[in-house]
Formats: C-alpha cells, sequence, structure tokens
C-alpha cells in the first residue's frame, strides 16, 4: 500500500497516510480514461446550433437565368448551397444529442487509472484540514506555496461544501474545488496536482458515500455556479459529473 505525506494547512509535515491500493495503485488504461473523457465533453455540449437549409433561407424562389443557351452552368436557386448567402447542406439541425453512453464499470476503471497516474507522478498531495477561518485569495495563495505547487493547475477535493473555502479559491483560475462525491476523470486529468482533504480520501478508503446534498453539478457550457464554494472561471465544467464517477472510485470492490 503506498504511502504519502500528510501536510498541515502551513505546508509543515504531520505524518503518513496510506492511500487504498485499488484506487491509487492501478495499472492505467488509456483508452478507458480516453472514451470517458469523451463522454463527458460531449454531455457538455449543448446541442442547439442550427442551421438554415435552402428551405428556411429567404429568397431564391426564381430561377437566376433560363437553363440553356447562356454558357453558365444550370442553377435552379440563388439559396442553393454552392451559393454565398445559400442554404447550408447537412447543417446542425438544433435538436443534436451528443450523449454517448459508458457504462459504470468503465468510469471505474477510467477514474482509478487516472488518480493512479497522478500518485504514480508524486502529484497527489494530501493535507490535514482545509477550512479557512476568513474568505482570503491571499490565505489560499499562501497554502499553495506552502505546498510549494508553482503555477499549474491544482484540482483540490474537500469532503464536503465550504463557503468560505470555496471564496478563498474562486479568484484563483489555475485552481477548481470539489467535494469528494463529484470527483471525476476529466477534472483529475485535466489538473497536474490533486489535493486532497484527509477527511475526503477517508471517505474514499472506507468506500462510503458521504451525504454532500446535491450530487455533481449539471453539465453546462459557460456557466458559473452561484455556489460560492463550487464552479470556477476559465474551466470547462465537469461534465458528466453528477457523480457517478465518484460514486465508482470510492471502493475497491464492485458496486452493482
Amino acid at each position: 500500500m503506498p504511502k504519502i505525506a500528510l501536510h498541515n494547512r502551513d505546508g509543515s509535515s504531520n505524518g503518513t497516510v496510506d492511500l487504498d491500493d485499488a484506487v491509487f495503485d492501478v495499472a492505467v488504461n488509456v483508452p478507458a480514461m480516453h472514451q470517458v473523457v469523451t463522454a463527458q465533453l460531449a454531455a457538455a455540449r449543448s446541442g442547439t446550433s442550427k442551421t438554415k437549409s435552402r428551405g428556411e433561407v429567404r429568397g431564391g424562389g426564381k430561377k437566376p437565368w433560363r437553363q440553356k443557351g447562356t454558357g453558365r452552368a444550370r442553377q435552379g436557386s440563388i439559396r442553393s448551397p454552392q451559393w454565398s448567402g445559400g442554404g447550408i447542406a447537412h447543417g446542425p439541425s438544433g435538436e443534436q444529442n451528443h450523449v454517448k453512453r459508458v457504462n459504470k464499470k468503465l468510469k471505474r476503471v477510467a477514474l482509478r487509472s487516472a488518480l493512479s497516474d497522478r500518485a504514480r507522478s508524486g502529484d497527489v498531495r494530501v493535507v490535514d484540514d482545509l477550512v479557512f477561518e476568513a474568505p482570503r485569495t491571499k490565505d489560499a495563495l499562501a497554502f499553495l506555496d506552502a505546498l510549494e505547487i508553482g503555477s499549474r493547475r491544482v484540482l483540490v477535493v474537500m469532503a464536503a461544501r465550504d463557503q468560505v473555502t470555496g471564496r478563498s479559491f474562486r479568484n484563483l483560475r489555475r485552481v477548481h474545488l470539489l467535494t469528494v462525491d463529484q470527483l471525476n476523470t476529466y477534472d483529475v486529468l485535466v489538473s497536474d496536482v490533486v489535493i486532497f482533504q484527509r477527511a475526503a480520501l477517508d471517505h474514499i478508503g472506507k468506500g462510503s458515500r458521504p451525504d454532500l446534498g446535491q450530487r455533481g453539478r449539471r453539465p453546462s457550457a459557460g456557466t458559473r455556479s452561484d455556489d460560492a464554494d463550487l464552479g470556477q472561471r476559465g474551466r470547462r465544467p465537469s461534465a458528466g459529473s453528477r457523480s457517478d464517477d465518484a460514486d465508482l472510485v470510492l471502493t475497491g470492490r464492485e458496486q452493482e
């Protein structure tokens, strides 16, 4: 069972913690991660793109010139797809459904693979307590500097929602905050470093699912969460992270 240093909020060491082999030390399955991330990003698409076909574009009812005798190619309408200003052939209808189905077992494999990859590269941190007394961005920056994160992108995994901590991090574009039940493959892979609150790591190790209220976020591109502790500008949403993914990684056993 791999061990990792346990840090205080000031960066000092506070012993070590054990990482679950079934979650943080499995073989990395790249095709599984690719398939799950593709499905997550597809679920985030709104599917409302719409173009007009030649029948929907205004005008073009008159034949531009007679069929024969001009030397030109025959044309029936100035709104045909080959004309500038014409309709679009086979364009999006505004009712597209981009959702791709992924079974639970594959989600489980993908998330464990992502966490194992970060753990092997030394990019997993565990912090004993991650609750700030007051919402201050300066305190959040000092915390990241103490862990020697640098300018890398960071995923912070909390055991439960904390509004003060969320407000401390929300002005940092390179930091993304999630609760443990929202943990998903895309957010792990898009981040360079994953920081776990000790309580969040304990939930994963015990295989329990904490009651954290609303589970996950509905993937909606370009929206900013009204909850101060979640939602981050400048980052794509955790598509599909109604956290089926988190449910699947919480235990090393197969969950049916």
